[in-house]
């Protein structure tokens, strides 16, 4: 496995908890223009990998290696405004870092929050506030963007037109995106590698081959079925949802 074209590289990253095994021997790499979405059970380390990927934590053993021009981008599983702090959406775009007024209006039209700009941050509703952590994390340029679980407790409707925007991002800007979900049937079409964790690697690989895998089989078995009528319906189709 080559890393010359490797964004980030996990090498053998191993991870415990008070002395439970979080994470165990991971490895992969994540390459320019890349959609790489991590799957998994609930309790599978995957926001703890992200944790690590970002630095945010420290691994028991193994190597985290950057590429020197890497731009992050990311979103949080879990994010609460501060109720008691009164910031509006723009001043939190602009918080702790500068931006032109241009390409925040450009950012803020990209994601459709363009006439959330001035409401309070605490007042917005879960999509609301979803568009407005991903215009943040696109603020910064990023070749490479994180996104931990970006549609979880939206509706239906509020998850297929945040998908939709995440894939429009990575086709349009050409960003690599590593993305959790727990979706499968929205994400799997615009993958082009599926991961599946359980504190280890259980399998990775492009869509069509991970489908087949029985490991992935085993663990998704509940899903199987929707999974595959959908997955099958776009993959011998060729128009939008």
């Amino acid at each position: 496995m080559t890393t010359s074209q490797a964004l980030i590289s996990a090498h053998n990253i191993s991870l415990s908890h008070h002395g439970k095994s979080v994470l165990d021997n991971v490895s992969f790499e994540l390459k320019a223009g890349e959609f790489i979405t991590l799957i998994g059970p609930n309790g599978a380390g995957k926001s703890s990998l992200i944790k690590v990927l970002l630095g945010l934590i420290k691994a028991d053993s193994g190597d985290i290696k950057r590429s020197g021009d890497i731009r992050l981008g990311y979103t949080p599983q879990t994010f609460s405004p501060n109720p008691f702090i009164p910031i509006s959406v723009i001043g939190f775009l602009n918080l702790n870092q500068k931006v032109a007024k241009n390409f925040l209006h450009e950012t803020a039209l990209l994601t459709g929050i363009e006439g959330l700009l001035d409401s309070p941050l605490k007042s917005l509703s879960g999509g609301e506030l979803q568009r407005v952590l991903l215009a943040r994390a696109l603020l910064n340029k990023p070749n490479v963007l994180i996104l931990d679980e970006p549609a979880q407790n939206l509706d239906v409707n509020g998850q297929m037109h945040l998908y939709k925007l995440i894939q429009d991002i990575h086709q349009q800007q050409g960003c690599a995106v590593l993305m959790v979900s727990h979706d499968l049937h929205r994400v799997m079409k615009e993958s082009t590698q599926v991961l599946c964790l359980y504190r280890h690697i259980c399998c990775m690989g492009q869509p069509e081959t991970i489908i087949k895998d029985s490991q992935f089989n085993d663990l998704f078995a509940d899903q199987m079925d929707e999974l595959m009528a959908t997955y099958e319906h776009h993959h011998n189709h060729c128009h939008e949802d």
